[in-house]
Formats: structure tokens, sequence, C-alpha cells
């Protein structure tokens, strides 16, 4: 009993731990720039919005960064899905000559950092037309996030017995309506847990948005905080206001699919 409750005041402890700095961004955005750095209360004496209404209600174009935030996060999800699901697929179910290199090789790519691929990446787009587009931008987050989403769903196939295949090829069912009617309902835990990882870390990348896009009307969210960082100071306020907004959509998915994640990480790491 004793042992129990240590462990729960450990736990607490490390959750306090990793959701103070959230609650002090929040706090931060709420106090009146004079006392962002005077008042070091853990309450605040007094309260404003007036971080958000620079936001919300100046010249500055939040729903536009959020916009292109949306669609590059959105894309890649899709783009993942569509590449990811098929490929996973045939690595789990199908006789590949070198599968086993495939997957080494993936595993590798997905230990690569950006900063590594961005030039790289930013020749071939330079020639191909891509910078300064959105498109660009989808592609090379999918370098990063598509590597994880076939290794998720492979083993997320590799759980699904071979019998159900079979049953279905008696019946009459090709190998794609198989795997569209039968196998792919069966991994949609796995499928939208992949979903919301690729959606999260393609609203926070920031690299690749830094390095291909150059017009300010295809700023993405994280590039557009850089407004607030000038060379005298920066807006702390502003920044802290900025960035719980663009918060709020990362934690409305999570929550969503919180139990999705779990349940889709876990039968990913039997196998």
């Amino acid at each position: 009993m004793r042992k129990k409750w240590i462990l729960s005041l450990l736990g607490l402890l490390i959750v306090i731990v990793y959701l103070f700095p959230i609650y002090w961004m929040v706090v931060t955005s709420l106090k009146p720039t004079s006392e962002i750095f005077s008042d070091v209360n853990i309450i605040p004496t007094q309260i404003t919005l007036e971080s958000y209404q620079t936001i919300l209600t100046q010249n500055y174009p939040f729903l536009t960064y959020m916009k292109n935030s949306l669609i590059i996060s959105i894309g890649v999800t899709i783009g993942n899905l569509l590449l990811g699901a098929p490929a996973a697929y045939a690595l789990a179910r199908r006789k590949i000559t070198g599968a086993l290199w495939m997957i080494i090789f993936i595993l590798v790519v997905q230990m690569f950092p950006s900063n590594m691929l961005a030039l790289p990446l930013y020749t071939i787009f330079s020639k191909l037309g891509l910078i300064n587009s959105l498109f660009g931008v989808i592609l090379a987050d999918m370098t990063l996030t598509l590597p994880f989403v076939i290794l998720i769903l492979r083993t997320s196939y590799l759980n699904i017995p071979l019998e159900l295949e079979d049953a279905a090829s008696i019946d009459g069912c090709s190998k794609w309506r198989a795997f569209y009617s039968i196998i792919l309902p069966l991994v949609r835990p796995g499928l939208l847990t992949c979903a919301a990882f690729s959606f999260i870390l393609s609203w926070g990348e920031f690299l690749y948005a830094l390095t291909f896009l150059k017009q300010n009307e295809m700023w993405t969210i994280t590039l557009g905080m850089r407004q607030f960082v000038g060379q005298f100071g920066t807006n702390w306020g502003s920044m802290m206001a900025l960035s719980v907004l663009s918060s709020l959509p990362i934690i409305i998915i999570f929550m969503a699919t919180q139990k999705y994640i779990a349940g889709g990480l876990s039968s990913g790491a039997i196998k």
C-alpha cells in the first residue's frame, strides 16, 4: 500500500513537471506586457486579454497562418495514409525480395534529422518549381513521417490472422477487395494513431517551412511566431498567446484519438 502511494506521488510529480511549462505559457499570455518579467507569482495578480486582442483584432494574419498549417497537416496526413497503408501491407503480407533490407532502410531513414535533408530537398524542389509551395512542404514533411507510419502499420497488419484473408479469398474476394473491406477496418486503431501523429508532427514542423516558404502569405503558424521577435526585443505576451491558440487543434485531436493512439502503439509494439 505504501509503495502504491509513493508511485502515485512520483507519477503526480512527473505530470506537474511536464505540465508546468504549458501552465506558464498560458499564464504569460494573460499577463500585461509590463508584468511579464516583474510578476513571478505562480498565480498572476493581474489578468488581461490584450495579447489575444493583438493577434485577433490587429493586422496580424493569424487566420492565414492557421489555414496554411491546416492545409499542410491535412495533406501530410492523407498522403501518409494513402502511401503508408498499402506499403506497410506489402511489407507485412507479401513475399518481397529484400523486404528485410527495406524495413531496415526505412528504420534508418526515420532517424535522419530534418536539417540533413533540407539542403538536398531544396535543390530538388527548386528544379521542380516546388519552392514557395505548400505542396512542397507537404512532400518534405512526409519524408519525416511516412517511415513512422509504415513501421507502425506493418506491425498492426502482422497482428491480423492470415486465415481471415484465406476465408475472404475462398468467398470470392479479390486481394484488393479483401485489403480494403476486411483488413483496413481491423487496423483502424493503427490508422488513427498514424493520422494523429502525422498531423501533430507536421503541425509543429518549422525547418522545412522556413526553408521552402519565402512569401509571408504562405507562412505557417510556427513561422508566424517569428514576427514577434524583433531586433531589440521579443513580444513575449503575443508570442505566448499565439502559442496557446496554435496548440488548440493539437489538444482537440489528441483528446479525440487518445484511446486509439494507446491501442495503436501497444499493438504496434507486439511484433
